[in-house]
Parts: structure tokens; sequence; C-alpha cells
């Protein structure tokens, strides 16, 4: 999924969200919202048709949604909040700066549909927990979010890497596999077509990073077996 992709599918959420608020909206009001044609407002509209949303038109004045219908209420029980705050703070100390953004729009959307007063204890607990770590609330990279879309979609990246050991950066074409933090740095496991093998690198030490549209077959091995074959590589020869 391309960018355009992505902006396009969070478009037609937040155009579902709008329909739901407002009794009509015409595409006059949508196109000046979201800085678009009317043309692809009525794309836009088709595409949610087809995807099963009854949308009526009435003629002369705009698109609502067909009465009684509704996405269906996440409803969350108060232990369930304060998991999901205390998270929060533990993402807010995170050095990714992408993560951070998009916790922090995701955890928004969450707290808007709890109870008023789960909402209420939920905010109370915010301001009550506080995390030791990365107390300068560090951002040292800012493509965790890109590269996990790249993970799931098996998109190829091209990155500019930075190596301390030679201090040399080189480029690489890589195929994402699996991500880990540790030390509260970020780290992709990839399979590295310059080294034709998997390595690990940081997301601070990448300097430049291109998702490309051209995708390469799944990894057979699972995170345990990249484990282990790390592990065996890591030990002493046999005498």
């Amino acid at each position: 999924m391309n960018d355009s992709d992505l902006k396009r599918l969070s478009r037609l959420t937040a155009i579902l969200i709008i329909l739901q608020t407002k009794r009509l909206l015409t595409a006059s009001e949508l196109a000046e919202k979201f800085l678009i044609s009317k043309r692809t407002i009525y794309r836009d509209i088709k595409a949610l048709e087809q995807a099963g949303v009854p949308i009526l038109t009435e003629e002369g004045k705009g698109y609502t949604l067909m009465d009684g219908y509704r996405i269906p209420p996440v409803m969350f029980s108060e232990s369930e909040a304060n998991a999901l705050i205390t998270a929060e703070q533990l993402v807010l100390k995170n050095k990714d700066a992408s993560f951070v953004k998009e916790y922090t729009a995701a955890i928004s959307k969450i707290k808007s549909v709890l109870r008023n007063n789960t909402k209420d204890k939920a905010n109370l607990l915010s301001n009550r927990i506080v995390s030791g770590q990365n107390n300068n609330n560090d951002r040292t990279s800012n493509n965790l979010s890109a590269l996990q879309l790249a993970l799931t979609n098996f998109n190829l990246v091209r990155i500019n890497y930075f190596s301390p050991d030679n201090n040399q950066t080189t480029n690489r074409t890589i195929e994402p596999f699996a991500m880990y933090t540790f030390e509260e740095n970020w780290l992709l496991i990839a399979f590295c077509r310059l080294r034709k093998d998997y390595r690990a690198f940081r997301l601070d030490r990448i300097a430049g990073l291109t998702v490309e549209d051209e995708v390469f077959e799944p990894h057979k091995i699972t995170f345990e077996e990249y484990f282990d074959r790390t592990r065996k590589k890591c030990l002493p020869p046999l005498p």
C-alpha cells in the first residue's frame, strides 16, 4: 500500500465518521474540508457504497447515512482503559517520533469512546503515572511507522545506513522482517540484499529511507528461528 492509498483510506474513514455526526453533507463541503475536487469525493462516496455503507443521496441537498446505521461502538472496561493509559505513558517516552505521533492520535480516538466516568478515571490515572525512561524525551528516529507498513505489506525499502564501527554510510536494499525494541531504541530485522543475510538495523542510524512499490516474497522463517540462527552464529566453534 503506497502513500496515496493510505491517504485515501484515512480520508474514507474520516468521511464515514463525519457522516455519522452530521445530518447532511454536500460534495462541496467535503471537497473543501479535504482540499480535493468534488469528482474525487464522488469516487470516495462510491467506494464507501461498494464497501456496504448505506449512503443515501438526497437530490439537491447532499449525502446522509441510512437511519439507524452506526459503526459499532467499542466499549472498554475500566481495567482495559487503565492498561491503555499506562501504555500511553510508556509510548510517550519512546525515541521514535512517528510512533509517538501515531499512538497519540489513536489513544485520542479511544478516549473519545470511553464512558464519561471511565474517561474521568482514565484522565486521573494519566496524571498520576510517570515513566522514568528517556526523561529528556529525546526523539532519535522518525521511521518506525513507515517501516511497520513496509513490513506488513512486504515492500522493499532502500536505506542509507550509518555504521559507527567504520564511520561509513552505505546504501542498502532491505526486506523488512521483524522489529523489536532494545534500550529505548527500535531495531529492524531485515534481509539485506547487499550482505545477502539478515541484519539488525538501529532506526536512529538510518540517515535516509525510501519505501518502494516493489514487493518481495514473504520470509519463510519465524522470529524464533531467526534468533536461533543468530545465537548459533555467536557460539564458539567446536574443538
